[in-house]
């Protein structure tokens, strides 16, 4: 049972909330973006694109399944999409003091505590969500009652969260047939899954590794947080790949940087996209897929270089939500076709990504 001890969340802009503290019993502060999915809490606290960020989930009722059991396959854990929280804290309505779930290995409330994560629960998110849609992104801190030195505003994209967040060492999974380059920005792990089920051997590596290096039939450019143009680096080994013709993939910031690489711009979101349900239409054609997102920048597609088109649009917003050269074996998408807990409307994606490689292959 919580001991009910007080904490806020205040928001740059003067906006006080009122809740109480669950989880780590500690000051803390960075940018509050929402989250709309109504499942998927161990799922989106791992990812690494939160990074830096205090997450409100919209959905009222949160934490009445628990967290999942630490279990792997492949080295990979089964119910995570990484190997720790990357939120800074987590804002939510109502906590549910009892969990039930056949998988339930401890409460939320013990799993913040064991990764040092504060909460807030008792707040009205739905308003707090309403404010950051009007006034756009911003920053906040979540204060402990009686904290006497509570946490100062800070904006974490003043740092490079990618190199914060990626591997810090070559690491190869499964022993498929094709060899995919994985260069870690931030990677979810269902990423690495998803390559796996479709018979390759992944090498991941850090951020700014020159994966030309490596003996590869294509490369995949993953997820990550932060802004882009941080990631000098990695959009220069991205040139490097496109020289050699091999088959190429982003996913969400892969996409920020395939297109960097490709001659376009980025610019940051007014809230960004962090959903579980946004439309996303595939350019040329009537078909509309449902997406999860998780982003606060996007690719600006009217400076793409020759040979290169949109390849999705949001529906909502008209923002680009891809790009794919016309002649060569590159793409990427701004969703997340290896989305869990989903949807998976576009996790075909992959196969497609697969398909160039084998094509790759034989032309070679």
């Amino acid at each position: 049972m919580l001991n009910h001890k007080k904490n806020s969340l205040i928001l740059e802009d003067g906006h006080r909330f009122a809740g109480y503290s669950f989880g780590a019993e500690t000051s803390t502060s960075g940018e509050v973006v929402f989250n709309t999915a109504m499942t998927g809490y161990p799922e989106s606290l791992t990812d690494p694109s939160y990074s830096g960020q205090i997450l409100v989930i919209t959905y009222p009722l949160v934490g009445n399944y628990g967290v999942p059991r630490a279990e792997a396959a492949d080295s990979i854990p089964r119910f995570f999409e990484s190997d720790r929280i990357h939120i800074k804290a987590l804002i939510i309505s109502d906590y549910s003091f009892e969990y039930s779930h056949w998988n339930a290995m401890q409460s939320l409330d013990g799993w913040l505590r064991e990764h040092g994560v504060p909460g807030v629960y008792g707040v009205d998110t739905r308003e707090v969500t309403k404010i950051i849609r009007e006034h756009g992104v911003m920053l906040g801190k979540v204060v402990v009652d009686g904290d006497r030195e509570p946490a100062e505003f800070f904006d974490p994209n003043r740092e490079n969260l990618v190199a914060q967040v990626s591997t810090k060492s070559v690491q190869t999974f499964g022993s498929g047939k094709y060899r995919v380059a994985l260069v870690d920005c931030g990677c979810k792990y269902n990423i690495i899954r998803c390559l796996l089920q479709r018979d390759a051997t992944v090498t991941l590596v850090p951020w700014d590794y020159d994966f030309t290096t490596l003996d590869y039939d294509g490369v995949m450019i993953s997820n990550g947080p932060g802004d882009p143009q941080m990631c000098r680096p990695t959009i220069e080994n991205i040139k490097k790949g496109m020289a050699l013709g091999k088959p190429v993939f982003g996913i969400c910031m892969g996409n920020h940087l395939l297109a960097l690489a490709a001659g376009a711009t980025t610019y940051k979101l007014k809230y960004g996209h962090r959903s579980h349900n946004q439309p996303a239409l595939k350019v040329g054609t009537n078909t509309a897929v449902i997406t999860s997102q998780n982003h606060g920048y996007a690719v600006d597609p009217t400076n793409l270089g020759g040979g290169w088109e949109p390849y999705f649009v949001n529906l909502n917003d008209g923002t680009n939500e891809g790009i794919r050269h016309t002649s060569k074996p590159f793409f990427s998408v701004q969703f997340h076709p290896e989305a869990s807990s989903g949807p998976v409307d576009t996790e075909f994606l992959f196969d497609d990504f697969m398909e160039n490689i084998r094509m790759s292959k034989q032309q070679r």
